[in-house]
């Protein structure tokens, strides 16, 4: 009964996810789940995990997968942060790193959990707009902040920005947080993890939901200097000290040491997606520039909304958002298969014919 409610929980407006339909023969393309399963490196370790010890607590520290992850990135485990899911990293990021006087920024379109966490923290913000080619204007957020926070590739526009252009952002910034969310940055894109140990202020947040095909494990992790990450385990330990379960500590150490599944499988999407990208033009789709494993397109002379309802009809699902308004026209059409994009290239050439 909502008598009982919180007012904070009468003014939150939550996240709406992608949907997960349970119908045959789909071909599902909403998410931007990796078509390809995880190594089978990590299946082994699932497997192996399963044992009399899950009767005890796992490590609270998560010591083996940062370690796995410092190795990784060349870094040391004190400059690395886990938890369930990217999205959680987020979270505690909002609430240790973001949470200041001034409004943080980030731009319009983009992921739409930033201005959710905004409010479940009473954060402030602004949201600055994209330009006419959908990318971020660094030029714009040369300003006073509490924080900057975006995707890298913007999600839901796959457009990556370059890595000069983040450093030129951190030089206008050097007393506020920059926060780079680099979901999809395995597809296409050069990570900032590099720039951390010259900026103080940068914190980047990774997730094995997508290049590395764990999205059912919930594992993301962030890399910061360690005086960020020690913001983040003080959050973290007022609110869950153990946040990784043994199974996903394993296989999150499997995937990340196998670096040969994980460099095949990326190569795989991004081989499907530059075909794709040519077979939609030439159906005529305007395609965005993607360095994601989706692409953002549009026809121009077919709606957005009645291209994904007519691709539904066909089992097809694909995402479509109408909000904000000059989106509406595009679809965010995940990287599957061969197979399920010469599907879905097919059910577009009856739809538009």
């Amino acid at each position: 009964m909502s008598k009982f409610w919180s007012q904070v929980v009468h003014d939150l407006t939550p996240y709406v996810p992608g949907e997960q339909p349970k119908l045959p023969d789909l071909v599902k393309l909403n998410t931007n789940e990796n078509p390809y399963g995880p190594s089978p490196k990590v299946l082994e370790t699932l497997r192996a995990e399963a044992g009399d010890t899950l009767r005890l607590y796992p490590d609270p520290n998560s010591g083996r997968l940062r370690q796995a992850i410092a190795d990784y990135h060349h870094v040391t485990p004190a400059q690395v942060f886990v938890g369930n899911g990217s999205d959680e990293v987020l979270a505690h990021a909002f609430q240790a790193l973001l949470k200041h006087d001034a409004p943080i920024l980030f731009p319009d379109i983009t992921y739409s959990f930033y201005p959710v966490y905004c409010g479940l923290y009473g954060i402030a913000y602004r949201q600055l707009p994209l330009n006419e080619a959908f990318e971020i204007r660094v030029d714009d957020y040369l300003q006073p902040n509490g924080g900057i926070i975006f995707p890298n590739p913007n999600a839901p526009t796959a457009r990556l920005l370059a890595l000069s252009e983040i450093e030129r952002l951190l030089q206008a910034n050097a007393d506020s947080v920059v926060v780079i969310d680099e979901a999809y940055v395995d597809f296409g894109g050069e990570s900032a993890v590099g720039l951390a140990a010259r900026y103080p202020q940068l914190l980047v947040v990774h997730t094995l939901s997508k290049a590395r095909s764990l999205a059912g494990l919930r594992v993301g992790y962030a890399v910061g200097h360690a005086d960020l990450i020690e913001a983040l385990t003080r959050v973290k330990d007022s609110f869950n000290s153990y946040p990784l379960d043994r199974f996903a500590e394993a296989g999150a150490v499997a995937a990340m040491q196998d670096q040969a599944w994980f460099d095949e499988t990326r190569g795989k999407v991004i081989a499907s997606r530059d075909k794709l990208v040519a077979e939609l033009e030439m159906l005529g789709f305007a395609v965005l520039p993607s360095a994601a494993n989706f692409i953002f397109a549009r026809h121009p002379a077919h709606d957005g909304a009645a291209l994904t309802a007519s691709l539904r009809e066909r089992s097809i699902i694909v995402r479509h958002f109408k909000q904000p308004s000059r989106i509406a026209p595009f679809m965010r059409i995940t990287i599957g298969t061969d197979a399920q994009c010469a599907a879905l290239v097919n059910a577009l050439r009856e739809i538009i014919a």
